[in-house]
């Protein structure tokens, strides 16, 4: 671009000077065309190496073979009869088109700074700790399995799971989020997140090609790949457009002539004016504009935490009339809390201190939220002789008390009745039932809490016009329709494998209007079917699986479904500025062509319909960010 502009600046200060040779040397006209030649060159080489390569390769109809017929023609136009010299117009003409590119440069340089942002989370380096010496190393070099040592102010080089330390983790280029993560040993960490604070040792669990940073680079270096309907129809008119200008103002140009008398205009008028005809129809506004418009609006999002994974989808992501959600890890946390204590002769805080002492050593994620629900597990209660019974629950002797900890099963095998719970109605999740030496103690009522965001994502698509939203799931009826009545979501089908929620979606694509289409949003290996089936995918990336990722279209770094709508909203504006462009271009090209057609356009409005609407069209593109 610097290269571009010392060129534009050159050719300006070279064309004063022409123009000064030309008012005041008094040179013949094959001479003045030889001075105004130098400025023309050193701005239009490269145009017309591309205008000549495009005729050797057969496909010579592009913005560069406008460009060059036009201006050359303008430069020849004063050795016909009864014709003006256009020199200085034919250099100005080619002057202003570089300038437009370079608008246009500018403006895509800007738009990859969103994506560029995003590309900063690539890690240079890993710190790989290899018998007993840190080797610093390129992280493609670091084997599965490998502990890497990551310190304060280093990206994290590869996903991988904390052996030791504890430190806040930025990661505001992968999520959008300005709110740092606190992370511990036992935890995961994903590639490109900032360590903020302590020393971390991570044990490596993926290799650098299948890492969070590298799979986002990719996903958004391919988005381009995939245009928009609305692209692709610029590209495909851009070359059924080109050569019927080219032949209307080649007709312009010879038929007019012999249709006149000696009064009317000459040859030469008639050429000047399909030159006009030629500069003006040049579709670089439309065939730049657009693109770069869809380009930005991906990269904006990208800098949000939303990756799109190219403009095709934005059209999709316009037009949605139903969002399907999975629901566990999608509408929910996907991690199981605690939601009631209901004791029978016990306190609520005793009857959790037993039962998570018994469930102190299991990995089970109902014992996960036992052991968080009740932190003080250092408080010198002895636990002895656990035992588990597969499917059922553990048993386990806790200050001298024989304590069970499990399901109905458990309770049926050991003879306890479980009393009735009017209380559980209002709850819905897994209940986890307690006995003490053979009595019935109480139960704990164990659920995935709704992500705190949840009602507000659905409230936000019923706003933006998404006339259904439906959850699949598979889990129990009961839990399931619990969700539904809290987030407000219009269908809800609880208990399904796989296959049915592709079913499901199937059903819904074939019941919608014509022009619309459907959403599904899911995040774990099993929803990648549907996933793929939907007209737009959607994966919640940050905790999502790499199945469910690949086969989405739109990912969400963050996990928030409330960045739907704003996906939604994104695409929307990008779409709506990519109209307002064509219909700007072609309004101004219309009326341009019609006056040119008449005479009534000089080669500086040609100019102005050409490249003045491009820089205004490229400007508007970038709105998109």
């Amino acid at each position: 671009m610097k290269k571009k502009l010392i060129r534009i600046i050159l050719t300006a200060v070279l064309l004063a000077g022409a123009w000064l040779v030309e008012h005041f040397a008094a040179l013949p006209m094959w001479q003045v065309l030889l001075v105004y030649l130098v400025p023309y060159l050193v701005i239009s080489y490269d145009v017309l190496g591309e205008a000549v390569e495009g005729i050797m390769e057969g496909d010579p109809f592009d913005e560069n073979f406008l460009m060059s017929i036009a201006t050359i023609g303008a430069l020849l136009i004063g050795f016909l009869p009864n014709a003006e010299p256009q020199f200085i117009e034919g250099v100005f003409v080619m002057l202003f088109f570089q300038l437009g590119e370079l608008f246009e440069h500018y403006a895509e340089d800007k738009a990859r700074d969103s994506i560029s942002e995003l590309m900063d989370i690539r890690p240079d380096v890993a710190n790989v700790e290899r018998n007993g010496v840190v080797e610093s190393v390129s992280p493609e070099e670091v084997m599965i399995g490998e502990t890497v040592i990551v310190k304060p102010g280093e990206k994290i080089p590869l996903d991988g799971r904390v052996l030791e330390g504890s430190s806040s983790l930025n990661t505001v280029a992968l999520t959008g989020e300005s709110m740092p993560r606190d992370v511990s040993a036992g935890m995961e960490v994903i590639s490109g997140c900032v360590n903020l604070s302590g020393v971390l040792k991570v044990q490596v669990e993926k290799a650098y090609s299948e890492s969070t940073a590298a799979k986002i680079i990719q996903l958004v270096e391919e988005a381009g790949d995939n245009k928009s309907r609305s692209e692709s129809f610029i590209r495909r008119f851009a070359r059924v457009y080109t050569p019927i200008v080219v032949i209307a103002a080649l007709a312009l140009a010879v038929i007019p002539p012999f249709f006149y008398d000696s009064y009317a205009p000459a040859f030469g008028v008639w050429l000047y004016r399909a030159l006009t005809f030629l500069v003006v129809s040049c579709p670089c506004a439309l065939v730049i504009s657009i693109p770069l418009t869809f380009f930005a609006g991906i990269g904006g999002a990208s800098h949000k935490g939303i990756l799109i994974k190219g403009g095709n989808y934005m059209d999709a992501l316009s037009k949605l009339s139903t969002v399907v959600f999975d629901k566990t890890g999608t509408l929910t946390r996907g991690t199981f809390d605690v939601e009631a204590i209901h004791p029978e002769k016990l306190s609520e805080h005793e009857l959790l201190h037993l039962a998570a002492h018994v469930e102190r050593y299991s990995t089970h994620p109902i014992a996960l939220a036992l052991r968080m629900a009740y932190t003080d597990e250092k408080d010198n209660c002895t636990v002895e002789d656990i035992q588990e019974t597969a499917g059922q629950g553990i048993t386990a002797t806790v200050n001298n008390q024989k304590v069970n900890v499990g399901n109905s099963r458990l309770m049926a095998t050991l003879g306890v009745t479980i009393p009735t719970c009017k209380r559980c109605t209002s709850h819905a999740g897994t209940i986890v039932h307690v006995a003490i030496d053979g009595e019935y103690a109480g139960h704990i009522v164990i659920s995935d809490q709704l992500k705190a965001d949840a009602v507000k994502a659905i409230e936000s698509l019923k706003q933006l016009g998404v006339s259904k939203t439906v959850m699949l799931s598979g889990d129990k009826r009961e839990v399931v329709e619990q969700v539904a009545e809290q987030t407000k979501v219009t269908e809800y089908h609880a208990e399904l494998l796989p296959a049915d929620k592709v079913s499901h979606v199937e059903r819904l694509i074939a019941e919608k209007n014509t022009g619309e289409t459907i959403a599904f949003v899911g995040d774990g290996i099993n929803d990648a079917p549907v996933l793929a089936r939907a007209d737009v995918g959607i994966a919640m990336g940050a905790l999502g699986s790499d199945a469910a990722i690949e086969a989405a279209d739109v990912v969400l770094m963050d996990d928030k479904p409330s960045k739907i709508a704003l996906a939604i909203e994104l695409s929307c504006r990008t779409i709506f500025i990519a109209k307002e462009n064509a219909w700007f271009a072609i309004g101004i090209k219309v009326a341009v062509l019609l006056l040119a057609t008449f005479g009534m356009a000089s080669m500086g409005l040609a100019v102005f319909a050409d490249v003045g609407v491009m820089v205004l069209a490229v400007l508007n593109a970038m709105r998109a960010r």
